[in-house]
């Protein structure tokens, strides 16, 4: 049996001094640093079901195309790993300018989300220490770099009263102080955060602290300010987001990207991508970009929500049963999509590179409500850096409860599984060359097709999404449309001239 190994190019971006992000494909997007500072509305999690802006700002930030960093010392959870802040639950602006000033040097920020105002009570009259403390940060922030951005909230409302009752008093003064302060060269830039924010629907159960609804109030609020100050970034996104399964925690969604040349009607390829994260993390926007640039080569391009332990509480189970939903559906609605049922792609990274296996190879894990006569298994698989064995020796075998047998895709190759490509850094630490060899060898001995494609001395993660864009996703890219038009999915437009690296025959 003759394997083909290819190396590919290891050269790759990198973050450059100035903050942009040097892809070689285009102008370099700076990619800006923020810091949110406050209380624990900052924060978050304060109470049951409290929220913080923070992520939700984040997701409209990527959705349009801006590239950012959260950087501070405090820490925590978000369904795409830790966030960084400078939040801190129960404490007043005069702690925050005793304190944030140090932590700032450490971690300087582009743009600051200065948010404080609360944890006084009004019988202490203390609008004019809210602003004294302010300014010190504001000022503290300017010493440690000059050409830092302040946006300057004024502080969502409370219905904790009397202790609260003087917020408005305080928004008022901070109307003033900001437009002081704000100079050409170092903006202090006033964001209403309090007009349109009702406590009464925007909070939990405090009166304080926002809601979902109300964090994503925040996050809007920002976001315009915010546009208003960064650099357009070159292109955005806006998929149609559609519900695929209802779950009693939450809905589970497909964000599509239509072909560009959707005029034409015939039935088209479609790619279903899954995100990585471990089954913990994770979020349908990394595969922004990658579902862009399918929809350009003329497929209906989709990035799946599937459930993760940071949101659902779930195991690996769960997410796999999500992805052959996913699956399904679009088998299901494909005259809708404009979909070719019998060219289903099914695509992730890590975990979600799994996810997208065990759609193809796994038999059962289907979720009892649905239509089995539907397939769920897709008709080609790429797998980016995929955590395919899940047995004693492989990735994620303490999740799998003793019940490894019924989910690793390493174990259950047969004659029925879809022609893939496997594509590995040969320095990832999590998914050894060997396992990919081994990957691809057992579907060869079945009778079907597995093209390796492996990048010397990449790791894991090959490229990080939300550092915008890099030469190794050009790369694989690239080796996805090969790979696709080499089993007649897509007509293959690369340049002649690209450099695939070194194609070796191996025994």
């Amino acid at each position: 049996m003759v394997f083909v190994l290819i190396l590919a190019t290891s050269v790759h971006a990198q973050a450059g001094n100035d903050g942009h992000w040097n892809s070689g494909d285009g102008p370099p997007q700076r990619i800006y640093k923020l810091m949110a500072v406050g209380d624990s509305i900052t924060v978050g999690g304060a109470g049951v079901g409290a929220e913080s802006y923070r992520y939700p700002l984040w997701e409209k930030l990527y959705a349009a195309g801006y590239l950012i960093e959260y950087v501070g010392t405090q820490t925590n959870e978000s369904r795409i790993g830790i966030l960084h802040h400078e939040g801190y639950s129960g404490k007043n602006a005069e702690f925050l300018a005793a304190t944030v000033e140090e932590h700032f040097k450490q971690h300087p920020a582009d743009i600051v989300l200065l948010h404080a105002g609360h944890n006084y009570s009004s019988d202490d009259h203390p609008v004019e220490k809210i602003l004294a403390a302010t300014e010190h940060l504001i000022e503290s922030f300017r010493a440690s770099n000059p050409k830092v951005i302040i946006l300057l909230a004024q502080v969502i409302p409370s219905g904790k009263l009397p202790k609260y009752s003087y917020l408005p008093a305080l928004n008022d003064a901070l109307g003033r102080l900001a437009p002081r302060l704000n100079t050409p060269d170092q903006p202090v830039i006033l964001v209403d955060q309090a007009t349109g924010f009702d406590w009464a629907s925007d909070t939990i159960a405090d009166k304080v602290h926002p809601n979902a609804q109300g964090a994503m109030k925040m996050a809007d609020r920002w976001f315009a300010a915010l546009t208003n100050v960064m650099e357009a970034p070159a292109k955005g996104y806006a998929p149609k987001i559609v519900t695929y399964k209802k779950n009693d925690h939450r809905d589970l969604t497909l964000h599509i990207f239509p072909p560009s040349n959707h005029g034409d009607a015939r039935p088209r390829p479609a790619i279903v991508f899954f995100f990585g994260g471990g089954w913990r993390y994770g979020t349908p926007l990394q595969f922004y970009p990658e579902c862009a640039h399918f929809a350009d080569q003329g497929l209906v391009a989709i990035s799946a929500d599937y459930r993760i332990a940071a949101i659902d509480h779930t195991t690996p189970f769960e997410s796999v049963a999500d992805g052959k939903s996913a699956i399904r559906w679009v088998r299901q609605h494909a005259a809708e999509l404009g979909v070719d049922p019998h060219r289903i792609i099914a695509a992730g990274a890590s975990a979600g590179g799994q996810v997208a296996a065990a759609t193809g190879i796994i038999s059962g894990l289907d979720a009892p409500s649905e239509d089995l006569n539907i397939s769920s298994k897709p008709d080609a698989m790429l797998l980016w850096y995929a955590t395919v064995d899940n047995g004693p020796d492989g990735f994620g075998c303490d999740l799998m409860g003793g019940l490894y047998q019924q989910i690793s895709p390493l174990h259950n190759i047969d004659s029925h599984t879809p022609p893939s490509l496997f594509i590995l850094g040969t320095h990832d630490p999590l998914v050894p060359v060997k396992t990919a060899r081994e990957f691809k060898t057992k579907i060869e001995q079945a009778g079907g097709r597995c093209d390796l494609k492996l990048f010397p001395g990449a790791g894991h993660p090959l490229y990080e999404y939300q550092k915008g864009n890099s030469l190794y996703r050009q790369e694989t890219l690239m080796a996805a449309d090969d790979f696709l038009a080499s089993i007649g999915f897509i007509s293959n437009s690369n340049d002649a001239t690209y450099n695939r690296g070194d194609t070796r025959v191996m025994p």
